[in-house]
């Protein structure tokens, strides 16, 4: 038994979340011997969330997945995605990705500001007039 009050906190916590973990197990397996090609997408949806909470492997998860579309095939909402029952098949848009920025060093950026202040005065330098003084 837990002496300091840490321990027994974590003993508490630990009861807590083995009682919820077991609900999430007792729903898959009752789910997993009730499955037919009809319900394969809320199956499906069941195995993500008990793999996103921890109470099974995503290795585990992805395998179970596997197995259920080889045997039923597609859950029929995919299915419809891919052409299937008279729909279209929906195709994604290939988009370009935005090419990375070299980072800016402060030595780069020192030349910059000095280029840019030569253009600035060369900019702002009038042209040389020459003046013409007449002699009399």
């Amino acid at each position: 038994m837990p002496i300091t009050k840490s321990a027994k906190k974590s003993l508490k916590v630990s009861r807590t979340k083995k009682v919820g973990n077991d609900a999430y197990r007792k729903n898959l397996e009752i789910a997993l011997k009730k499955v037919d090609a009809k319900n394969v997408s809320s199956v499906i949806s069941l195995i993500d969330k008990t793999a996103k909470v921890g109470v099974i492997a995503k290795g585990k998860a992805a395998r179970m997945k596997s197995q259920l579309t080889k045997k039923f095939g597609t859950p029929a909402r995919h299915a419809s995605l891919q052409g299937v029952a008279g729909r279209p098949k929906v195709t994604k848009k290939v988009v370009a990705k935005p090419v990375a920025k070299k980072p800016v060093t402060p030595l780069v950026m020192q030349k910059a500001v000095a280029k840019k202040e030569t253009v600035e005065k060369a900019a702002t330098k009038k042209p040389a007039v020459k003046k013409i003084i007449a002699i009399k």
